[in-house]
Order: C-alpha cells, then structure tokens, then sequence
C-alpha cells in the first residue's frame, strides 16, 4: 500500500475539453524510401535530441525550400532484416492520416541508417508533462487523454493496423500547454489479417500482453490490454503489473494480478475503474473493443463532468517516482 498525503484542487481551464487536436501542418502524403541524402533537402539539428529509444534518436529539421518544422527520426540499420523493419514502419504510416495519429513527411534510405522526416509537435511525452510541477492532474484531464489515445487507436483498427507497442513514451503531447495528444513509434506496428495468426515477441513485460507473453495470437484486443495499462497508470500513478524483476512482472501479467489500490484510487470515479476492468481481461474476447471503450460512460459527458471534478489525482506523486525510476534504469544500461 502506498502512502500519500495531501491533496489540491485544480482550477479548471477551459482547454480542458475533448476536442481532437489539430492535424498536421502538411497534406496525408505517401511516402517512399528514397536512396538520397536527407541534408540535401533539410536542416538536421542533430546536437538536438528531441527522443531516442531502441530505434535511435529524434531530431528537429527544417525544410530548406519551405521552412516547414519537423522532426527527423534518424534509425541505424546493421542489416537487412532491420531495413525491411523500417520499410514496414512507412508503409503503416502511410496507411494513417488522423489527427491523433503521427504523420511521415519523407523517408530517406542509406547504407547504415534509415532517415524518417515526420510531423513536429513539442509538447513532450505525455507522462514528462503530468509530472510537471506546475500541471494539475484532474480525472477529467485523464479522461481527455484517454479519449484521444482511444480514437487513435480506433482508427487504426478499422484501417487494420495493430500498434501493438502502446506505452507512455509512445504518447506526445501537442504541445505545452493544451490537451491534444498523438500516438508515436510504428516500428513495431503490424498489418492485422485476419486469416493470417499472427504471434509476436517483442516488448517491455510491464506493457505485455498475456497473449504475446504466451506466443499466442495478437489482434485487435492486444492493443486495448495496453490502453487499460496506460488508464491504470493515469489514474493511480502506479504500473498493474510491475514487480521487482521481469519474471514476476511477467508472472503477473500472466496470471492477470492486479487490482485496484484503494490510496492510489481513492479519488478515481467507479466508472474510470470499471473502464479499466473492461480492458486487463486476459480472455481476449472479453476485452471492450475501442469503438466500445469510446461509448463508455467514462468518456462521455467530459465537459459537464469537468465542472463538478477537479480534485487533483494522487497518481501525479507516483508518477514521479516511477519516471524517475525509468529514467535511472535508461541511464544504467546506456552506461553498460
């Protein structure tokens, strides 16, 4: 049980609505790798690290002919196997245009990396932003968040495409100051046929899936397993199924141990519980489906609600601490 203490009431900003973000600065545009050299047509600011991860890093760029801000994702590839990885993030990308969903500009291809131009937003990763000091976890806030992760996430699965690596580092804000967020990273994204049973094994335990950790087929539900995770993160500031090392994380997951902590949970509404519970399902089936979760009555009626709930959520101090935590273990491995 966690120990918290302390509790503020937010005043109530009037961006703080449901509404979609904005789109790109830029047309939908198809895009194909193309044996150029990305300098030729954009500034990369390369000392400027914007992300980096697994893939590589992220910059900011600029269009010499237009001026147009954008964000270079600079991937370096040992061989073919992880070029054909690349190729298969753009055609995914160019499947998506929707405002919650991060679009490519341009895709350059070279012998020992792979350049991908994309939208720019600078608003940070989304659980960065929470943890702020000066920002003020509120239910509805939550609530507005998730909403747009859903949309996007609805989206993709009526253009059959599974995100499969949905956790906080993959959800950006916008910007600074609003509530307009978009889904990040398909390098591990999947086309869904669903005559084809498709297994994967990749990912971090605390975000698995009961299904990918048994090699079991993933489809349209292996996505919304990790909404329920990220919900459940927004809300309590703790992670379901994290434990001290991957076996027993795994374990959890496997065995669907979870529960709500009351300290944690003690000012989330019933129905943000129960939109939860309807997602860490470990029978596949079971699991509401995106244009479900978006009927629920947790993501309904924002606006109203917003006037009438505006007590901080005690998740921002946990929040921290598992940020912290994150950043830590990062930073150890890059050392090794």
């Amino acid at each position: 049980m966690v120990q918290l203490s302390g509790i503020c009431r937010a005043v109530l900003s009037p961006c703080r609505d449901d509404s979609p973000p904005q789109p790109a600065s830029f047309a939908h545009r198809f895009v194909a790798l193309r044996p150029a050299l990305p300098s030729t047509f954009f500034n990369i600011n390369t000392k400027e690290v914007l992300g980096g991860g697994r893939f590589g890093q992220v910059h900011r760029c600029t269009e010499k002919t237009s001026g147009l801000k954008l964000a270079a994702k600079i991937i370096k590839v040992r061989n073919p196997r992880e070029k054909e990885v690349v190729r298969n993030e753009v055609q995914v990308m160019n499947q998506l245009s929707h405002a919650n969903v991060i679009q490519l500009y341009d895709a350059f291809e070279g012998k020992n990396e792979v350049v991908l131009v994309m939208e720019y937003v600078d608003g940070g990763e989304l659980f960065e932003r929470i943890i702020d000091d000066n920002y003020h976890l509120t239910e509805v806030d939550a609530m507005v968040f998730v909403k747009q992760i859903c949309e996007g996430i609805h989206y993709m699965h009526q253009m059959y495409v599974l995100h499969l690596d949905l956790k906080p580092e993959n959800i950006l804000c916008v910007n600074r100051t609003g509530h307009q967020v978009k889904i990040i990273d398909f390098g591990l994204a999947r086309r869904h046929k669903p005559r084809e049973k498709l297994r994967v094994s990749f990912g971090i335990p605390e975000f698995l899936a009961p299904e990918i950790v048994n090699f079991d087929f993933v489809s349209f539900p292996t996505d919304m397993w990790l909404l329920g995770v990220i919900s459940y993160m927004l809300l309590s500031g703790l992670s379901p199924f994290l434990r001290d090392d991957d076996s027993q994380t795994l374990s959890n997951v496997l065995a669907v141990n979870w529960y709500f902590d009351e300290e944690a949970f003690e000012h989330v509404s019933e129905e943000g519980r129960d939109f939860i519970s309807n997602l860490l399902i470990k029978e596949k089936s079971e699991r509401h489906s995106a244009a479900q979760c978006l009927k629920h009555p947790w993501l309904n009626n924002i606006g109203q609600k917003a006037m009438h709930s505006n007590i901080c959520l005690k998740s921002q101090i946990l929040l921290r601490k598992y940020m912290a935590r994150r950043l830590w273990k990062v930073q150890y491995m890059c050392a090794f």
